[in-house]
């Protein structure tokens, strides 16, 4: 018998991917000095090309941008780069233009730590294998949730979008760790004290069982809009038992019929200039080439 492998660690889930995460932004001239040039990510060239909206490539997921009141994520968003030391002198170059807003960025344990203008958090990881193959996506949001509600969200996205789901730990506190695609996660961790108010943020994912969630959401009347034959959303998180909402967060579910899964992203290099030009390494690989 030769090499024994985990094969249970290549099971996906109901939820096949974590595909966006949508934030309102005030300014987009901002936004793109935040995103595109700071964080060196990719402007989608494809779609939503104007100035009241932009998608934002991160490997295989994105970032989505329209323009509004600025919406904050209660948690931040954990995201695999290439390069931390790119990352940091790029970051160091939008810090005088982006001066009286809360951008900050501060570099920890093979991470660095980056606040948007508007408050929005973004741990950026160095490649390491514990996020798999990928060099460069969007590996988890993490959410800070009321004390005690860990175990009925971790049920809930169990029992109603039939994902895996289990509670253990996160920075010392209990945490509902849910799987959302292949290395990518939801964390809900417990967080003591008042958290913020929800103001409307979103974030989509694909399920490969579509209708049965929805005849589950819909049984207990919680479908917030009918959005399309291949997407619905719903908003609140509850107790399965009770029905009391344990957290809002709005989610835009689509299926794996909907046109735009599995849509080749466009992402750049951001070490490749005008000044310093390689041919040939305009793109940079979301993934590493999977080990033998």
């Amino acid at each position: 018998m030769g090499k024994q492998f985990d094969r249970a660690a290549e099971d996906l889930a109901n939820v096949v991917s974590l595909e966006h995460v949508n934030v309102r932004v005030p300014d987009q001239r901002l936004a793109t000095l935040f995103y595109i040039t700071g964080l060196g990510l990719t402007r989608d060239p494809y779609l939503v090309t104007g100035v009241i909206n932009m998608w934002v490539n991160v490997g295989r997921s994105q970032f989505h941008l329209p323009t509004g009141k600025p919406q904050v994520l209660r948690g931040r968003v954990g995201l695999v780069v290439p390069d931390l030391k790119h990352l940091a002198n790029s970051l160091k170059a939008v810090r005088p233009d982006l001066k009286g807003t809360k951008f900050a960025y501060r570099s920890g344990n093979g991470h660095i730590d980056v606040t948007c203008p508007w408050g929005n958090k973004i741990r950026c990881h160095q490649v390491n294998a514990k996020f798999g193959s990928t060099r460069l996506g969007m590996a988890y949001v993490l959410f800070n949730v009321p004390a005690g509600t860990a175990r009925g969200i971790a049920r809930f996205y169990r029992e109603i979008l039939d994902t895996a789901a289990r509670v253990k730990a996160f920075e010392k506190a209990p945490a509902a760790h849910v799987v959302a695609g292949h290395h990518q996660q939801l964390i809900f961790r417990e967080s003591k004290g008042r958290l913020p108010k929800y103001d409307g943020h979103h974030l989509q994912l694909y399920v490969n069982n579509f209708s049965q969630p929805h005849a589950k959401l819909l049984d207990r009347g919680l479908i917030t809009e009918e959005s399309n034959q291949h997407q619905y959303r719903f908003l609140h998180i509850v107790d399965l038992d009770s029905g009391d909402v344990l957290y809002p967060l709005e989610h835009e579910i689509r299926s794996m019929t909907h046109p735009l899964y599995a849509r080749q992203l466009i992402n750049r290099n951001p070490a490749q200039t005008n000044r310093a030009f390689a041919p040939g390494y305009d793109n940079q690989p979301w993934a590493s080439p999977y080990p033998s």
